[in-house]
């Protein structure tokens, strides 16, 4: 009977799904703002070179010195205050903005590709250091675009490849971590051991946090019922909340999504007062009583490390992972919520199992 009923209810969200993704409208996005050139420093006053002995046959070039102001732009698909993936990188830049004498520059809700590519090549064109292109939908762009500007650096995310080219950065984050000690949590809690899973396109940091969740629940109860649905759209906010409401339909009493449309999906949550599970942002504004807790991206680090090669003179190779371990994933309880002592110590056990490497989560 479990079988049967656990099929059924695979077979009505995939059939609820496909028809919302069918009737779907598509937005239009708001055009990036345009940014004027920083006027050229006043050229040097002229001075006479002094006699100087015979210089040697060969004579490496010093190492470009790091600019005063770091010029940083970023391109990101959805709004500044998204409560999600976007507005984790903003607020990482703005905490670095001091330290690093940074002057920032950006453009969001360029979900639509080929305008994001004008906005990254007009940033290029303008003297940015450095291009942040905050969207693995990004990286043809940046393939075809960093050869063309060979003294600016780029960076994008969430991936792994910098193309093998010497100006790319790329940054990805282990989100089945913090996905795998949600689910965890999420399992001790429900009581119908069914859960609503929502993702928007299985790829990335999406796709590697849902695989996480139904992980670590199932490493609690294996019988659970984690089936995840995937909307098709990572800003469509009625596909989140219909794929929710249809997950409280059949029995789901603990819900988690991730992309900036969650929103849609913590309004069923809240409005059914059933506990949720954030990613990418802290969400607990969103829901004061029914956010347990939420995996944050914390970008800084990485960010720090991209500056610092780039003011010791090279522009790109590299590709660094927020982890756990590393502080890039932090998971924050949100105090609001009533959690159970067992469930914030199992929780507790699971993040310092995988910090300290003597728990393994599934890729």
């Amino acid at each position: 009977m479990q079988r049967n009923r656990d099929r059924k209810l695979s077979l009505g969200l995939a059939a609820v799904v496909v028809a919302l993704v069918a009737g779907a409208c598509s937005g239009s996005s708001t055009p990036a703002p345009t940014v004027a050139p920083s006027p050229s420093p006043a050229a040097a006053a002229s001075v006479a070179p002094s006699p100087s002995p015979a210089a040697p046959a060969s004579v490496a070039p010093s190492p470009s010195p790091a600019p005063a102001t770091l010029k940083v732009a970023l391109v990101a698909p959805s709004a500044v205050n998204d409560l999600a993936f976007t507005q984790s990188m903003v607020e990482a830049l703005n905490s670095l903005k001091t330290k690093y004498n940074l002057d920032i520059a950006i453009s969001d809700n360029q979900f639509v590709v080929a305008t994001a590519a004008n906005v990254i090549q007009n940033y290029a064109s303008q003297g940015y250091n450095l291009v942040i292109a905050h969207g693995s939908q990004y990286g043809s762009i940046l393939q075809q675009l960093a050869p063309k500007f060979p003294n600016v650096s780029f960076a994008w995310g969430t991936a792994g490849s910098t193309y093998n080219l010497p100006n790319v950065f790329a940054y990805q984050v282990n989100s089945n971590e913090g996905g795998f000690v949600q689910g965890a949590m999420a399992a001790l809690l429900s009581t119908s051991k069914v859960l609503g899973v929502i993702g928007p396109i299985a790829v990335g940091d999406a796709k590697l946090y849902v695989d996480g969740f139904c992980a670590g629940a199932k490493s609690i109860v294996a019988s659970i019922t984690c089936n995840p649905v995937y909307t098709g759209s990572f800003s469509d906010v009625s596909l989140m909340s219909a794929a929710a409401t249809t997950f409280v339909a059949n029995k789901a009493d603990v819900l988690t999504g991730t992309a900036q449309a969650v929103v849609g999906a913590i309004g069923v949550a809240k409005t059914k007062n059933l506990p949720w599970f954030g990613t990418q942002w802290t969400q607990a504004s969103l829901a004061p009583s029914q956010v347990v807790s939420s995996q944050v991206y914390n970008w800084a680090p990485i960010l720090e490390q991209i500056f610092a090669t780039i003011q010791a003179g090279k522009l790109g190779g590299a590709t660094f992972t927020a982890t756990l371990g590393n502080g890039g994933e932090q998971i924050q309880f949100n105090p609001g919520f009533n959690l159970p002592a067992n469930v914030k110590a199992k929780a507790d056990e699971l993040i310092k199992g995988i910090t300290e490497g003597t728990i393994n989560v599934p890729q």
